[in-house]
């Protein structure tokens, strides 16, 4: 089996397109959460909250994106950038053959395209129906629109899994070059900011109504937590084979060295402790390593009351009951649902690799239903650590974790 290695990414959203600015940002200790004013026509929603991306998406030739919403931009976007951090820009012949592909998520396609194209169920109108809508509204629309864009030929994995569908891309990316189908595969997800995404989980009474204090929103582990808020972005890896990546100077970042992934099998919306820790205890077993090497653990951190406390004991329980580092990058930019795993895991690789974690903002009280970890607070934390963990969860019980290693 071959090492897998991260020689590349990106990171899409509200704290800014590039690394340097997100770590920037998180050191701010300050939120990128708003009242969405826009929001105040939708009377029977709760929330006003949202995390939105303020800045301008860069233009690409309309000949080359006539196929993609604004999710699949913001996921073209980042995968661009991360072949630019990787320094395969250039490397057309790699791209053309076959052994360098594309795993890439989302929860739903562009929803304006969607609307579009189901309208005419309600309206017996097809006019708003064009060419490219289905393109733009399918699941796979983000995957898709990546591997034509810069014309891979490899494998094509699209991973549609709600909150774990960035990180279910990496750990099947990381598992096709182990086992050597391929040697480079840009994986990741994305997520475009829809007031319909919100109204999901308000409709389950989850997401937070602090909305006159966006700053104090969302608060994982927080005993005086009221629920989620929902972001936008697009989060990218580009991981390598080892030899690979060595014998092209590549800068490596991290090694992929563990993922472990599962279906709680019990209930669609309401997460199971047991089965999230079996998940990280896979996570653990392909690291090789033992519970106790685990020096930080990027937490899923929805801010919601189930889920906050079964992933803390899943993680608790799964690292041998210590009590270990932990923070949430959900408290500054709020749930980027199929984007999560993506944009976390590449941020978690730079604060490992730049000695510091950020803190879990709004957290001032645990909840004592969570497990007794380590919650990181104030200005965050120094320290040097060899092997991190990603974890994320989603939706029909799909569990994930990522175990990243320093190099």
């Amino acid at each position: 089996m071959r090492r897998v290695v991260v020689t590349g990414g990106s990171c899409v959203s509200s704290l800014g397109f590039d690394a340097d600015e997100a770590i920037e940002n998180l050191k701010s200790l300050k939120n990128r959460v708003v009242r969405m004013d826009s929001w105040d026509v939708y009377k029977q929603m709760n929330t006003r909250l949202a995390s939105p991306i303020l800045q301008p998406l860069p233009q690409y030739p309309r000949k080359k994106v006539r196929g993609a919403g604004r999710v699949a931009v913001m996921g073209l976007l980042s995968a661009d950038k991360a072949i630019q951090c990787a320094g395969l820009s250039e490397d057309t012949a790699l791209m053309k053959s076959g052994r360098m592909g594309v795993a890439y998520g989302c929860s739903m396609g562009n929803i304006d395209s969607l609307v579009d194209f189901f309208s005419m169920i309600h309206t017996y109108d097809c006019s708003g129906i064009t060419a490219t809508s289905y393109i733009r509204a399918m699941p796979q629309t983000c995957a898709v629109n990546i591997s034509v864009f810069f014309g891979l030929t490899g494998r094509l994995v699209t991973t549609n899994t709600a909150c774990t569908s960035g990180s279910l891309a990496i750990g099947q990316a990381y598992e096709l070059i182990k086992y050597g189908k391929q040697d480079v595969m840009i994986a990741g997800g994305a997520e475009e900011l829809s007031p319909t995404e919100s109204a999901v989980f308000d409709t389950l009474f989850a997401t937070s109504t602090r909305n006159d204090h966006p700053e104090l929103a969302p608060a994982a582990y927080d005993k005086d937590r009221d629920g989620l808020v929902i972001g936008e972005g697009a989060g990218s890896l580009i991981l390598e084979e080892y030899e690979h990546a060595k014998a092209r100077g590549a800068k490596i970042y991290a090694e992929v060295v563990g993922f472990g992934s599962n279906t709680d099998g019990d209930h669609i919306t309401q997460p199971k402790k047991e089965t999230m820790q079996i998940a990280l205890e896979m996570a653990i077993r392909d690291a090789g390593i033992s519970p106790e090497a685990i020096g930080y653990v990027n937490g899923h951190g929805t801010a919601t009351h189930h889920g906050d406390i079964a992933e803390t004991w899943a993680t608790y329980n799964a690292l041998n009951q210590r009590a270990v580092p932990l923070s949430s990058i959900k408290s500054y930019i709020g749930h980027t649902l199929g984007a999560c795993g993506g944009i976390e895991a590449w941020l978690a690789i730079h604060m490992m690799n730049r000695k510091w974690f950020s803190p879990n903002l709004n957290l001032k009280t645990v909840d004592p239903e969570c497990a007794p970890l380590d919650y990181i607070t104030g200005t965050g934390r120094e320290m040097d650590v060899e092997y991190i963990m990603s974890n994320n969860f989603a939706f029909g019980g799909i569990n994930t974790s990522l175990v990243f290693k320093k190099v």
